[in-house]
């Protein structure tokens, strides 16, 4: 009995693994339409340099966003996406609480992304324009994108996915370090995934 048990086990997590990949990584084959972030599988990491010994990494725990896409029109596909500045997660609570006073989360409580398109397509790979609103500040933000796929989600709809990463400099946006001891620059790494509505 166990080993009918361990047997239908195993067969069902082969069928869901067979039934998780992209059917296509192919943008062309993405089904025109309005798709919503899937907040939960969806991640924002900010690195920035401590002192030069390390990339320190910290993570934004809230996200929400749409995504607007027609094949025949790609470089015209409607990216946007907001982050809750006061969810940064360093892993302790008052260092949260430090990091998030950097970005006066209190006053500044939304980080938004705003595409204007895609540019350089080559392949699964692009870069995505847009401006980004952080600190209260509106610059423009180039992102390397890899589209990752799209396909049948595990409860059915059609589900795609990307990765991204960029680059800011925070006194662009006006966020200062009191200490002195952080890099200017951040490195910003995304991965995302919409499902269509």
């Amino acid at each position: 009995m166990n080993r009918v048990l361990a047997a239908a086990a195993i067969w069902a997590i082969l069928c869901v693994g067979a039934h998780a990949a992209p059917a296509s990584t192919d943008p062309a084959k993405v089904p025109a339409g309005d798709y919503v972030l899937d907040k939960k599988h969806a991640s924002l990491v900010a690195k920035i340099a401590h002192m030069g010994f390390s990339r320190f990494t910290m993570r934004f725990n809230s996200l929400q966003g749409s995504f607007t896409y027609d094949p025949a029109a790609w470089q015209s596909a409607a990216v946007t996406v907001e982050v809750d500045a006061a969810s940064i997660d360093t892993g302790a609570p008052a260092f949260n609480k430090e990091i998030a006073g950097f970005f006066d989360a209190d006053k500044y409580p939304k980080i938004v992304f705003v595409s204007h398109g895609f540019e350089a397509v080559n392949g699964a790979s692009a870069k995505l324009v847009g401006d980004l609103t952080f600190h209260g500040v509106t610059k423009p933000v180039t992102l390397d994108v890899t589209f990752n796929g799209v396909g049948p989600g595990v409860m059915g709809g059609t589900r795609l996915g990307f990765s991204g990463s960029g680059r800011i400099n925070r006194s662009d946006f006006g966020v200062k370090s009191v200490s002195g001891y952080a890099s200017d620059d951040v490195d910003l790494l995304i991965e995302v995934e919409f499902y269509k509505k």
